[in-house]
């Protein structure tokens, strides 16, 4: 039997994604399981790897994207008893969920309840584990307290809206103007990037600090987001939006000059978060932090903001719209 997926050609923009067919499903090994895929997404980090410029990703063209899916276990690999055929189950996969058939090992797949909607499921699995890992794995924030998001009608942004009205957070967020409203309703105070100064804003109205930023901008964004922390604040940078599309910065740079910066003692901590290298290294925070993620979604304590709705072979176009960042929450790939 035959199967569709997306590949990328070659290192570059969004027309390097190729749609092919394979003429057979992939068989899996031990400890695996082969699982047919509902959704996928496209994310920022979606287009890094297109273009051969994000971190820890060494693979070469030809191979396909994809750094999350939600899917159904079609067939089970020698000594897999953990799971049965027909179950839905989420995992980072990081590259590859842009198909219809993949298979994964079982060690770190999550089962999903049935009762719940595919792209609201599959939106946590990279936008709210990565907020709710840095606010509470590597921030470590505590109830009440005050942090900046910047581009936070974003789908990362809004799961730490979301995530800190739960923990009672006075919240600051740069965004465009037109999306101030929007950012209203999750409680947090906007800034307008492109008219004012989060700097100077923030000195303003915290002149003692605050408690955490999250970052995913990079380039001279870094150094003045540590710039409006208390001395025992965190900076967790978790992108180079600006360096990775040339606008400021360099992203080799941007990285290890936070890594340099959590070594001086007189400023405040600084860390880079790549969900990536947290799921390879702690499994199971992963799947304990997507079980709570999972609950809180069914309890309807959190509720995914989904921006658009596209079918994978329309990935080209999906990647544009990321890359344009004019769509609020999380563009959802239908698979099959």
């Amino acid at each position: 039997m035959e199967y569709k997926k997306i590949i990328i050609s070659e290192f570059g923009g969004p027309e390097v994604l190729k749609v092919v067919t394979e003429p057979k499903l992939p068989e899996p090994k031990e400890g695996q399981v082969r699982v047919k895929v509902s959704v996928t997404s496209a994310a920022f980090t979606d287009t890094l790897i297109r273009r051969g410029i994000y971190l820890g990703i060494k693979n070469k063209p030809p191979f396909s994207p994809g750094y999350d899916l939600i899917g159904t276990v079609d067939k089970l690999g020698e000594g897999v008893t953990d799971f049965q055929v027909g179950q839905k189950i989420a995992e980072l996969t990081v590259i590859g969920a842009y198909t219809e058939y993949i298979c994964l090992d079982v060690k770190t797949l999550v089962p999903v309840p049935d009762n719940l909607e595919d792209s609201e499921s599959v939106s946590l699995v990279l936008s709210y584990i990565t907020a709710y890992q840095m606010l509470h794995r590597s921030a470590k924030v505590k109830n009440g307290q005050t942090i900046l998001i910047h581009a936070c009608s974003g789908a990362v942004g809004i799961a730490i809206l979301q995530l800190g009205q739960l923990m009672n957070l006075k919240m600051y967020g740069t965004a465009s103007k037109s999306k101030h409203d929007f950012i209203k309703q999750y409680g947090a105070i906007p800034i307008d990037y492109k008219n004012e100064d989060f700097l100077e804003v923030l000195k303003k109205e915290e002149p003692n600090g605050i408690d955490a930023v999250f970052d995913p901008i990079g380039g001279s964004y870094f150094p003045r987001s540590l710039k409006v922390l208390k001395k025992k604040g965190t900076l967790v940078g978790f992108g180079y939006q600006n360096s990775a599309n040339g606008k400021d910065g360099n992203v080799v740079l941007d990285f290890f000059k936070i890594l340099f910066w959590n070594i001086l003692p007189w400023k405040p901590s600084a860390k880079f978060y790549i969900i990536s290298e947290l799921h390879k290294k702690h499994p199971d925070w992963f799947k304990e932090d997507m079980s709570q993620l999972l609950n809180l979604l069914k309890d309807g304590k959190i509720k995914p903001e989904i921006g658009l709705t596209l079918p994978l072979s329309e990935a080209v176009k999906a990647h544009k719209l990321v890359e344009e960042g004019e769509i609020k929450g999380k563009i959802v790939l239908k698979v099959g």
